[in-house]
């Protein structure tokens, strides 16, 4: 038994890494769907048949929970799943399985607030005098779907939320791109948040796991001192809270490590290898 933890492609490997430096002694199995990667350009109902595809085959390979570490996966076809699949995946297999996003756990951090708290907001009173802008920086699916927009207004009407979609950029992380060439698309697509809403926003969502390899790119083409919410540790949390509350899952005392693909298996990109600290070698799904 297992964690297991998908996305598209390598991306989520950030998410990945903060997990098993929180929970050392359990069995983790990563797949990257690499042989689709990346999912930010395609339609809603592809996403949540290739989601469904890479839970399947993460439940075969013994995972108990699985963790979306893809913010497309997690806005397109999350619900969908929780809702009309995760139900019958867990009848047929005949154990405790289910699947979990990282927006929940991002929006959370971005707000300072429970996600229960959008059932529990007031009516506005008092006329708010300060907005701050939260900037989401995210693939164009994601964008699209304005998860981040519709649920942080739920919880914070002193926050505005602009997304600002990247499209292209994860496929060239996925590719290994050289940090010249990374450096030039992240500063255009800040630049192109601040023309759009006049000024830079006073916090930022990388809201697509892969923008974590490149999180140094970012924090340099924001002003000094912008914070940046950082999806892997805000995951962890929520996920060591969630395992305090829900203890009948099973998942592997040996510490495991195994990585999955789809596409072609072998060693990944020297950018991997550069975030990963070490070689990182896949093999096929």
């Amino acid at each position: 038994m297992a964690i297991g933890v998908f996305d598209s492609g390598v991306g989520g490997l950030t998410v990945h890494r903060e997990l098993t430096r929180r929970f050392p002694k359990r069995n983790f199995v990563y797949l990257a769907d690499q042989a689709n990667a990346p999912y930010g350009g395609r339609g809603g109902e592809e996403i949540v048949d290739l989601t469904r595809a890479g839970c399947e085959r993460l439940f075969e390979a013994g995972a108990s929970v699985i963790v979306l570490a893809c913010n497309t996966a997690s806005a397109i076809a999350l619900r969908r799943l929780q809702q009309t699949w995760v139900p019958e995946a867990r009848a047929r297999h005949g154990r405790a399985i289910n699947v979990l996003g990282i927006i929940v756990p991002t929006i959370e951090a971005a707000t300072g607030l429970p996600w229960t708290h959008a059932a529990e907001r007031a009516p506005l009173g008092d006329k708010i005098e300060a907005i701050d802008i939260t900037g989401v920086f995210c693939t164009a699916a994601t964008a699209h779907s304005r998860v981040y927009e519709i649920e942080i207004d739920k919880r914070r009407e002193d926050l505005a939320v602009f997304s600002e979609p990247c499209p292209g950029l994860a496929g060239l992380i996925e590719l290994g791109a050289p940090a010249e060439e990374l450096k030039v698309v992240v500063e255009d697509h800040v630049d192109a948040l601040r023309r759009r809403i006049g000024r830079h926003p006073d916090q930022a969502i990388l809201g697509c796991t892969h923008y974590e390899m490149v999180a140094d790119l970012f924090a340099a083409a924001l002003p000094p001192g912008t914070p940046v919410i950082h999806q892997p540790t805000a995951v962890a949390d929520s996920l060591e809270r969630y395992f305090r509350r829900h203890p009948e899952y099973v998942l592997g005392t040996t510490g495991r490590r195994d990585f999955l693909t789809s596409g072609k298996a072998g060693p990944q990109s020297d950018l991997v290898s550069q975030f990963w600290g070490a070689p990182l070698t896949f093999t096929s799904a």
